[in-house]
C-alpha cells in the first residue's frame, strides 16, 4: 500500500484531528492578551487626548463654540446671499453681527427687569427667613427661643463679614474669569466668522491632503457630523424657545418675579438637556417659594413638570426624529462627564461631542458591515 495513502488515512483519525486542551487554552489566552493590549493602547490614547485637550482648553473651547455657532449662522449667511445678493464674505460678517445684536439686545431688554425685581426678591427672601425662624421656634420639640435663632443668624452674618479678605480675593478671581470670558467670546466670534466664510473649503482641502481613499471617508464623516450638529443646535434652540415661552407665561400668570430672566435661562439651559431643565426648574420653584409662598411654588413645580413632559414626549421626538439617536442615559452620562472635566462649558459641549462620536461609530459599523458582507 502507498505510504502517502497510509499517512493520509492516519492523519484523518479522530486523535490527530482533535487539538489538545493545552493548545485550545493557549490559543484563548493569546487571543485575550492581544485584545487586552489593543484596548489598553486605545484607552491610553483617549487619556492622552483628554490631557492634550485640557492643556489646550483655552484654544479648544472657542474653536468648539465657533463650530456650533457656525452651524446656525451658515444657513443665515446663505439666505442673505440668495435673497439679498449679499457677497459671500459680507454675508458671513452680517450673520455674526446679527447674532451679537440679538444677544446684546436681549441682555439690554432684560437688565431693567432684573434690576427692578431683585430688590423685591431680596425683601421677600428676608420675610421668608423670618417666617422660617418663627416656624422653628413654634415647631421645635426642644427649648429653642427666638433669641437663640436670631443669635444663630447673627453669628452666620458675622462670620460672613469676617471673611471679607477671602471675598475680596474671590472678587479678583472673578475679574480674571470675566476677562478670560471676554477674550474667549471675541475669539469665538472671529473664528465663527471664518468658519462661516471659508468652512466649505475645509473638507475638500482635507480630502486633497489625505488622498482619495482616506479623504472620501473623512469627507463623508464630516458631512454627517456637520448635519448632526446643525440638527441638534436648531432643534434644541426651537425646543428651548417653546419651553421658555410656556414656562415664562406660567410664571407671569402666577405672578412670580424675574419671570422673563427665568424664561431666558430656560432657553439657554435647553442646550444642556435634562440637567439644564432640572436646574432652571428648581431655581424657578425656589424663587416662587421665597416670594409668593409654598402654594405658588407647587403651582410652578407643576408647570415645570408638565412642560418637561411635553418636551421629552412630544417636542423632542417630533422635532429631532432620528437625527441624533442618543439614549437619555448616554446624554446624562455625557453631561456629567463633561461638567466634571471642563465645568459649565463642558456640560454644554458634551452632548454635541457625544453626537459626533456616535456618528463616527455608526460610520465605522457601516464600513465593517460592508467589509464583512463580501
Amino acid at each position: 500500500m502507498d505510504s502517502r495513502t497510509d499517512g493520509g488515512v492516519a492523519g484523518e483519525g479522530p486523535e490527530a484531528a482533535a487539538p489538545s486542551r493545552a493548545r485550545v487554552l493557549g490559543a484563548g489566552i493569546s487571543w485575550s492578551a492581544r485584545w487586552t493590549v489593543r484596548w489598553l493602547v486605545l484607552v491610553l490614547g483617549v487619556v492622552v487626548l483628554g490631557r492634550v485637550v485640557a492643556y489646550l482648553w483655552p484654544v479648544v473651547l472657542p474653536v468648539l463654540l465657533a463650530l456650533l455657532l457656525a452651524t446656525v449662522l451658515v444657513p443665515v449667511a446663505r439666505l442673505l446671499e440668495r435673497r439679498l445678493r449679499v457677497p459671500h464674505g459680507a454675508a458671513a460678517g452680517l450673520a455674526v453681527l446679527a447674532l451679537v445684536a440679538v444677544v446684546v439686545g436681549g441682555s439690554v431688554l432684560l437688565a431693567p427687569s432684573i434690576g427692578a425685581q431683585l430688590a423685591e426678591v431680596a425683601e421677600s427672601a428676608s420675610d421668608g427667613l423670618e417666617e422660617v425662624e418663627q416656624w422653628v421656634v413654634q415647631q421645635s420639640r426642644f427649648e429653642v427661643t427666638r433669641d437663640q435663632v436670631e443669635q444663630a443668624v447673627d453669628a452666620a452674618q458675622e462670620r460672613l463679614r469676617s471673611s471679607a479678605a477671602s471675598i475680596a480675593s474671590g472678587v479678583l478671581v472673578g475679574i480674571n474669569v470675566v476677562t478670560s470670558a471676554l477674550v474667549t467670546t471675541v475669539l469665538t466670534l472671529v473664528l465663527a466668522f471664518f468658519f462661516v466664510k471659508d468652512g466649505h473649503r475645509f473638507l475638500p482641502w482635507l480630502g486633497h491632503v489625505t488622498g482619495p481613499r482616506v479623504g472620501g471617508h473623512l469627507h463623508e464623516v464630516g458631512e454627517r457630523a456637520w448635519a448632526t450638529l446643525g440638527g441638534f443646535i436648531r432643534t434644541q434652540a426651537l425646543v428651548g424657545l417653546i419651553d421658555a415661552v410656556l414656562i415664562g407665561a406660567g410664571l407671569l400668570v402666577v405672578g412670580v418675579p424675574l419671570a422673563l430672566p427665568l424664561a431666558a435661562l430656560t432657553f439657554v439651559a435647553a442646550f444642556a438637556p435634562i440637567v439644564g431643565a432640572i436646574t432652571v426648574g428648581a431655581l424657578a420653584v425656589l424663587v416662587a417659594l421665597v416670594t409668593e409662598g409654598w402654594v405658588s411654588a407647587l403651582v410652578v413645580l407643576g408647570i415645570v413638570v408638565v412642560v418637561q413632559q411635553l418636551e421629552g414626549n412630544v417636542f423632542l421626538p417630533w422635532l429631532q426624529g432620528r437625527s441624533l439617536r442618543l439614549h437619555s442615559t448616554v446624554v446624562l452620562l455625557a453631561i456629567v462627564l463633561g461638567s466634571s472635566l471642563y465645568g459649565v462649558a463642558g456640560a454644554f459641549l458634551s452632548v454635541p461631542v457625544a453626537a459626533v462620536v456616535a456618528v463616527v461609530l455608526r460610520y465605522l459599523d457601516e464600513q465593517v458591515t460592508v467589509r464583512t458582507s463580501g
